[in-house]
């Protein structure tokens, strides 16, 4: 039987416990929207699933009942300890591990014990409804360094659903967008009002899914990551004065086909982008800076 509204906050209330907006806890009401997230990440009796912010449990159990291994990161210890007390039989039966604490090691690097737990795997997909604040360094991090990380599916705030998703030439546009593309094909799954969650979040949410490519635009990904994040710390610039400033990079420079020194990066696809720091490299640029 799924948690209800009334079940979460019974749970919550029951040992002390209130949604904490310092760690931007918003819980998932709708069931038919935990469904719709497990259906879109299409996993099998067996697969793993990381599940960051699981809260009361509600997309965990929904899991289990599916046959998923579930492999969960909480940071809060209230919720930890309800999670352990009403999943004890799953754990019992290996199919639940809980670990507590902060998903991420600092902005470029999972919780040690994550990384412990995940990289020897064949595979394993990310099902979460993400707390807002790790959102965009945890994506990052699984699409860079867990090449065995088959796909995320995830409530995120839709501008970072936007931002996953973006196209060259649009506000959203930047870094989450490039390495998506490079590694990943994004696709919208739902929007949801504030109304779907408790309490009530004062932005728009959205699910999407990031599935993994069969090959990644470069197997430098992480070079072509840290060149794109300088390169958009000044978007509106044109790429001739970001590249002399950042890489040392002088005219004349041989630019690749449909870039000039007057373009901006925000309007270059992922595709030149790579041409481009490719040309810096090979080019004379500092490329210890990329690397």
């Amino acid at each position: 039987m799924h948690q209800t509204l009334t079940t979460i906050k019974d749970l919550l209330a029951t040992r002390g416990l209130a949604p904490k907006k310092s760690l931007g806890q918003n819980f998932l009401v709708d069931h038919n929207l935990v469904k719709k997230l497990a259906d879109a990440a299409d996993l099998k009796p067996g697969d793993v699933a990381l599940e960051v912010g699981p809260g009361t449990g509600v997309l965990t159990e929904e899991l289990l009942i599916r046959g998923v291994r579930v492999i969960a990161c909480e940071l809060d210890d209230g919720l930890a300890a309800l999670l352990e007390e009403r999943l004890v039989e799953a754990k019992r039966a290996g199919s639940f591990r809980l670990i507590k604490g902060d998903c991420l090691d600092g902005k470029r690097a999972l919780h040690p014990t994550l990384r412990e737990i995940l990289l020897p795997l064949s595979s394993f997909k990310l099902v979460a409804n993400l707390p807002y604040g790790c959102a965009t360094p945890l994506m990052t991090n699984l699409l860079l360094d867990y090449p065995n990380c088959a796909g995320l599916y995830v409530t995120v705030q839709k501008e970072v659903a936007d931002r996953l998703g973006a196209k060259p030439g649009t506000k959203e546009y930047g870094p989450l967008s490039i390495i998506a593309t490079a590694t990943a094909s994004v696709k919208s799954i739902a929007k949801l009002p504030p109304e779907c969650f408790w309490p009530r979040p004062e932005v728009t949410s959205a699910m999407c899914s990031a599935v993994r490519l069969g090959e990644a635009l470069t197997p430098q990904t992480h070079a072509l990551a840290d060149f794109v994040q300088l390169l958009f710390e000044q978007r509106r610039k044109q790429i001739g004065g970001v590249l002399r400033d950042r890489f040392d990079v002088r005219e004349p420079f041989a630019y690749p086909e449909g870039i000039d020194a007057k373009t901006r990066a925000e309007n270059l696809s992922a595709a030149q982008l790579l041409e481009l720091l490719l040309a810096v490299e090979s080019g004379g640029g500092r490329t210890g800076a990329v690397s």
